[in-house]
């Protein structure tokens, strides 16, 4: 299986031209054998995400909740010591005018937490991945929601903004690949920088997702080639005309 995923990572970073190897994402009830724990401390949940692109690790669920919207997003209760912060920062956030009020009761996040969850490049991990996370440039970005909506089932990818970390609870209910444009946060916390997004492929969709985007990658050269050759024609009509 994980020779497979390699496989699977090597052509995703190739076709989608990636700067950063796919991170997969595992939900565990159980600590894993074999697999480093990762000692926690960290800003925010979606810094995790940034740590798994370089080596292979898992966190508990209370490493977790240094970031109170994270958390929520992960499936913790907005209650005790880390419901009164989410409240705060939620609060805080309409008071500036980031987010509008109720507006936190839309955002996607998991029923139940997991108890811990694995990170690492895809294929570096002993079990399937929950969710693979891919932080592509608009042009890969574009390529891969081609890919979700081709072939005999189709589905609109779903996208969603703030908070970026929500990709994950909407790949969890359902959706085989979601869109997400990142927030401010996700851009501070991991170097999103501003030319990037998020792809996310739900774990047992990502063989059938893969053999789509290689169909739609050698289509898309196909019709590179088509206009192209069609710009240079309308190039040449036009300073015939204008002599």
């Amino acid at each position: 299986m994980a020779a497979d995923l390699r496989s699977i990572a090597q052509q995703l970073t190739r076709q989608l031209g990636l700067e950063l190897p796919p991170v997969q994402i595992t939900y565990l009830e159980d600590a894993p054998k074999g697999v480093a724990e990762h000692p926690g401390g960290v800003p925010s949940v979606c810094t995790f995400f940034a740590l798994g692109t370089r080596s292979a690790f898992y966190a508990g669920l209370p490493k977790h909740e240094d970031c109170e919207i994270g958390a929520f997003v992960l499936g913790v209760p907005p209650e005790g010591a880390v419901g009164g912060r989410l409240m705060s920062t939620l609060g805080q956030m309409q008071v500036e005018g980031y987010l509008a009020p109720g507006e936190e009761t839309r955002i996607p996040h998991n029923p139940v937490a997991p108890n811990y969850v694995a990170y690492g490049p895809l294929g570096s991990l002993p079990f399937a991945p929950t969710g693979v996370l891919m932080f592509a440039n608009p042009h890969g970005a574009m390529l891969a929601s081609e890919a979700a909506g081709s072939g005999h089932e189709s589905w609109t990818v779903p996208m969603n903004g703030r908070p970026m970390c929500a990709i994950l609870p909407v790949l969890n209910q359902g959706a085989p690949t979601a869109l997400s444009l990142g927030c401010t946060g996700s851009r501070i916390y991991i170097d999103l920088g501003v030319d990037k997004m998020v792809v996310g492929v739900k774990g047992d969709r990502l063989t059938e997702f893969a053999a789509k985007l290689d169909r739609i990658v050698r289509a898309n050269d196909f019709v590179r080639s088509e206009d192209a050759l069609r710009k240079s024609r309308s190039a040449v009509s036009f300073h015939a005309a204008a002599k």
